[in-house]
């Protein structure tokens, strides 16, 4: 992968994973060869409203567009993660799936197993994304996918059970971050729910410490291996320090090693923990899966201030989600479908129903909902967006990151082995 820094500063508007329910009138296009064509469609919208409006919308192209077959597979986000590397190994991949951009989408564009969608982008509908959205999907003037959202991670929490435990105000600092985990626990609540069997949701925090420890330019100098920098330096390794110093605490519900993604979802919406770090979806899938339907009433605070770190404590760290097109897709109407998909009312409608804000100029400005107002702000005001790690670097590279941070909260490998063996497996796919 080309040494490259997409992630300088950018303001950045997010948007939820599933889609709220309207259909609207579907675009048509004029390089078509309106020959019969199935699309072959993988999404990981599990939860309703989101999976039937995706069904709905396919449906309506379809009867606009009789020719535009879809054949769709859901799947939820680790298993699709899985068969998505098998189909790849085996240069069969979907043609229209999920990606999240990054280094991972690149090594599939060098690899000639997605399409270039760049001409398709040149007229008015390019014009519509957010510039900084759109390029993590790209590089070098050739995009393989469009954004469908786009946010940032912060901590959200259960604002019953701070009052609960006397805490009136949530931390800033990583010092008060820890009093308050010690505060919950006197008044026998369990701190923070996580899924650490998916891995991704424990490695947030090893990364957010990073950005607050060493910030852009720890980052940058590991990365583009300029200045001597290298991922075992001192910030990466104080990362697993501080991360190890939050797992003595206890501080996340019994069986968190072996929970997924899901169980998270389910601990947080029937209020069985006080917060989760997460991204701007887990209000609404929180709710979505609680026992009463309804749900905690959450509030959102950045990720705290690390004293003595070199990064800024407004720098966020977060991404979003979008569709590539695969290699074998019917270009034409694959690239249509998603113009339609993120159509001005389209969009319109993700932003009415507090779901989604796709980074979609008309979108971002009609929003209304008072916390996705508070992740856009939070977003903005950062002088420096981080796009997770694992998405960022090379898929070799964030498979190792993944491993060696489950590591730290099994307690089976130290910081600076951590630090080590992320930064060799940088270093091996440079040389690759």
């Amino acid at each position: 992968m080309k040494r490259r820094d997409f992630l300088a500063s950018v303001g950045a508007a997010g948007a939820a994973l599933s889609i709220p329910s309207l259909l609207a009138a579907c675009g048509s296009s004029s390089s078509s060869s309106g020959g019969p064509v199935t699309i072959n469609w993988w999404h990981i919208t599990t939860g309703d409203p989101g999976k039937s409006f995706l069904q709905g919308l396919a449906n309506q192209y379809t009867k606009a567009h009789p020719n535009v077959k879809f054949s769709i597979t859901v799947l939820e986000n680790d298993a699709f993660k899985q068969k998505l590397t098998t189909v790849m190994q085996s240069g069969s991949p979907p043609d229209l799936f999920t990606t999240w951009g990054g280094g991972v989408l690149l090594q599939y564009a060098k690899a000639g197993l997605v399409q270039d969608i760049s001409s398709y982008l040149q007229g008015s509908w390019g014009s519509t994304f957010d510039t900084s959205a759109l390029n993590v999907y790209g590089d070098n003037g050739k995009y393989y996918a469009v954004p469908t959202d786009n946010g940032a991670v912060g901590f959200w929490y259960n604002k019953a059970l701070f009052a609960k435990a006397g805490i009136t105000t949530p931390p800033a600092t990583w010092t008060d971050f820890l009093q308050t985990i010690k505060k919950l626990q006197a008044s026998g609540i369990t701190p923070i729910g996580l899924g650490a069997k998916d891995k991704w949701p424990a490695m947030y925090y090893w990364t957010y410490l990073a950005v607050r420890l060493g910030g852009k330019a720890a980052f940058d100098k590991a990365y583009n291996r300029t200045g001597g920098g290298s991922f075992a330096d001192p910030p990466f390794v104080q990362a697993g320090v501080h991360l190890q110093e939050l797992v003595a605490l206890n501080p996340f519900q019994k069986g968190y090693l072996g929970a997924a993604y899901t169980d998270q979802q389910t601990t947080m919406g029937n209020g069985k923990a006080a917060m989760e770090l997460m991204g701007q979806w887990a209000p609404g899938n929180d709710k979505g899966v609680a026992t009463d339907k309804k749900g905690p009433d959450f509030g959102l605070f950045p990720f705290p201030m690390v004293e003595g770190g070199a990064g800024n404590p407004t720098d966020v760290m977060g991404g979003g989600g979008g569709y590539a097109v695969g290699k074998n897709a019917p270009l034409a109407e694959t690239a249509d479908f998603l113009k339609f998909m993120t159509n001005a009312t389209n969009a319109a409608t993700m932003v009415s129903q507090n779901i989604a804000v796709p980074p979609i100029k008309t979108a971002e400005a009609a929003v209304t909902d008072p916390l996705r107002k508070e992740v856009d702000a939070m977003a903005a005001a950062a002088p420096y967006f981080q796009l997770y790690y694992d998405q960022f670097l090379p898929p070799a590279v964030g498979q190792v990151l993944l491993d060696q941070i489950q590591g730290l909260y099994a307690g089976t490998v130290t910081p600076q082995a951590t630090a080590k063996a992320i930064d060799d497996a940088v270093v091996a796919s440079l040389n690759q």
